[in-house]
């Protein structure tokens, strides 16, 4: 069953936070405070795919300061609205996960073990007996303090900007190359190099978290990319 989150469970009392496996579920809170690296990831391929949709429909007819320039605005406006739709969304998301969280305590409060272990995942459920259940069970009937509703604080506000910048920032190696360059071509290739490379080693982040292959997934996430890019032109994008 899921854990309060860091803010949440500043409300809970304080035995109920004295024991060394709260101090651990504390600690694991406070390591969610930062985003994992499938979601930092994420967001940069996210910002990454959306730059070269406009970097990748550049022309050598369209060369000049004024289509590039254009091409650089309309990158970074198309990030800059990205990234604030994925900050906003992440704390909508945020804070409706804490909301429902308070509400399945309040209903185990009041209910009996099967409540909890239809909490649990399957793969959880199948590691823990019925005692252990109860024991949880019974340690959530004992919190006495919940906040009466959901909320955000500044941690939560500080990795919705983590989620804007790197939507934002991604958009600037493969732009870069267009500022600098008058040969078009020549940028162009550049910037798909600085993409390959970008895709490449978000995979290998990737494959190291997840713990296996982390060169494979490099490579597949740059075909996959690749992949991406060309079937987002194809479609208009």
């Amino acid at each position: 069953m899921a854990t309060l989150p860091n803010d949440d469970r500043a409300a809970l009392p304080p035995k109920a936070m004295s024991d060394p496996a709260d101090a651990a579920a504390s600690s694991a809170a406070q390591e969610a405070e930062v985003l994992s690296p499938v979601d930092r990831v994420s967001e940069m391929l996210f910002g990454l795919l959306m730059a070269l949709t406009f970097t990748g429909a550049v022309s050598v007819a369209e060369s000049g300061n004024a289509a590039i320039r254009t091409m650089f605005l309309a990158a970074l406006g198309c990030n800059l609205a990205w990234g604030l739709v994925d900050a906003v969304m992440h704390l909508v998301r945020t804070v409706t996960e804490r909301g429902r969280l308070i509400t399945l305590v309040r209903a185990v409060q009041r209910a009996t073990r099967p409540l909890v272990e239809e909490s649990l995942s399957r793969v959880a459920a199948g590691l823990v007996s019925p005692t252990e259940i109860e024991a949880v069970r019974a340690r959530v009937v004992a919190l006495r303090s919940l906040p009466a509703r959901p909320h955000l604080g500044w941690r939560d506000i500080m990795m919705a900007l983590q989620i804007f910048l790197i939507v934002v920032v991604s958009t600037f190696p493969v732009v870069i190359p267009f500022l600098l360059m008058q040969d078009v071509t020549l940028a162009q290739n550049i910037s798909r190099a600085i993409a390959l490379a970008m895709l490449f080693f978000g995979g290998l982040a990737l494959g190291r978290y997840a713990g296996y292959g982390s060169w494979r997934v490099g490579l597949l996430m740059a075909a996959l990319g690749t992949a991406l890019i060309v079937a987002i032109n194809a479609l208009g994008g």
